[in-house]
C-alpha cells in the first residue's frame, strides 16, 4: 500500500531512466548536486589531512569522523546510479576507500541485495541486519552474547559497533578465500585504491596511520552507524520494517537525506536533494504496517542510549 501511493507521486526532469527494483524516472544525464558534493568532500578531506598538524586535539576527530561517514553517504548514493549515468564513472568517483575496512564493490553488491524489501532484517537474506537467528543464538557463548546485546545499544553501537561490524566482515571474507570463494578482483581493486590513500595520507600529508584511524576511519565508521542503528526492525509486513528519523541538523546533510529511510526503500533510485519531497512518506510510514516516525536522533539516544532496542534474536525466523 505504501510503495503503490508513493509511486503515485510526480517526478521531475527530462530523461527516463531505469532504476533499482525495475522503476522509472526522469531525471538528468548529470547531477550537478551530487558532482558538487564530490568535490566539497573529496576538498574537505584533502585539506583536513594535510594541515592535521595545526588543528587543535578536539576538532581533528570532530572533523575526521564527519568527513569520513560524508563520504560513505556519498558512496551510497553511487551504488543507486548518481551522479551520472555510467556505473563505472560513479563507482571511479566513489571508490576511495576512506574507512579502510570495506571494497566499494563488495558494499555495492551487499547494499543492493540488502534492498530486497520482503528480506529486509532477516539475518540469513539480509546482509545488513543485525539480528541473529535462535539457532545462532544457542550456538553463541556467554560473552559473544554479551557483545551484541552492547551493540544493539547506541552507545555500543557507537563505541565498539566499528570493531564490531569491521570484525564479522572480514571473518567472512577469509572464511570464504579459506573455501576457494574469495572475492580478488573486489579485494584487488580495493588494495590498489587503499595503497593510494595510505601514500597520501603517510608521504604528503606525513600523518600517523594510527592518527588517521582513531581519528577519521573509527569514528566516521561510528557516526555512521548512528543512521543505521534505528532505520530498520523486524515486523510481519515489509512496510513495517522501516522507519523514519527526523534529522535535525546536521545530520540530515551527514546522511544525504537517507534519514527518511522509508523514502528511499521506497524510491531508491531518487536523488539525496529530492527525498526531502517526499515528506508524504512520513504520514504513510506512521500508519502502515508498523512503521517508526523518529523525532531527531536525540530521540533516538535518549531511549536507547544505554539500554537495549530489542532482543539481537530475530522474532521471526
Amino acid at each position: 500500500m505504501l510503495e503503490r501511493s508513493l509511486n503515485r507521486l510526480p517526478l521531475e526532469g527530462n530523461v527516463t531512466a531505469r532504476c533499482l527494483g525495475g522503476e522509472r524516472r526522469p531525471i538528468p544525464p548529470v547531477e550537478w548536486p551530487t558532482v558538487l558534493l564530490w568535490f566539497l568532500i573529496h576538498g574537505l578531506f584533502a585539506a583536513v589531512t594535510y594541515w592535521h598538524a595545526d588543528m587543535p586535539g578536539w576538532l581533528l576527530p570532530l572533523a575526521g569522523a564527519f568527513l569520513v561517514a560524508w563520504h560513505a553517504s556519498y558512496q551510497h548514493e553511487a551504488i543507486h546510479g548518481h551522479p551520472t549515468r555510467i556505473g563505472r564513472l560513479n563507482a571511479l568517483l566513489a571508490g576511495l576507500p576512506l574507512m579502510l575496512w570495506v571494497p566499494y564493490g563488495i558494499y555495492r553488491d551487499s547494499h543492493l541485495k540488502h534492498h530486497a524489501n520482503e528480506f529486509l532484517t532477516d539475518p540469513i537474506e539480509d546482509p545488513e541486519s543485525f539480528y541473529v537467528t535462535r539457532g545462532q543464538w544457542a550456538l553463541y557463548s556467554t560473552p559473544r552474547r554479551l557483545l551484541h546485546r552492547a551493540v544493539n545499544t547506541l552507545a555500543g553501537r557507537l563505541v565498539i559497533g566499528p570493531l564490531f561490524v569491521s570484525a564479522l566482515f572480514l571473518g567472512r571474507e577469509a572464511a570464504a578465500f579459506l573455501r576457494g570463494g574469495g572475492r580478488w578482483t573486489a579485494w584487488g581493486l580495493h588494495l590498489c585504491c587503499v595503497a593510494v590513500l595510505l601514500a597520501w595520507l603517510l608521504l604528503v600529508c606525513k600523518m600517523p596511520l594510527f592518527t588517521y584511524i582513531l581519528c577519521f576511519a573509527y569514528p566516521g565508521t561510528g557516526l555512521l552507524l548512528l543512521r543505521s542503528f534505528a532505520e530498520h526492525h523486524a515486523a510481519h509486513e515489509p512496510d513495517g520494517r522501516t522507519a523514519i528519523v527526523e534529522a535535525e541538523a546536521p545530520f540530515a546533510l551527514l546522511f544525504l537525506n537517507n534519514n527518511l529511510h522509508v523514502a528511499h526503500h521506497t524510491r531508491p533510485g531518487l536523488p539525496w536533494y529530492r527525498l526531502p519531497e517526499y515528506e508524504a512518506v512520513r504520514r504513510l510510514g506512521a500508519t502502515s504496517g508498523g512503521g517508526c516516525v523518529y523525532q531527531g536522533y536525540r530521540e533516538i539516544a535518549r531511549r536507547w542510549l544505554f539500554r537495549m532496542k530489542e532482543s539481537p534474536v530475530h522474532p521471526f525466523r
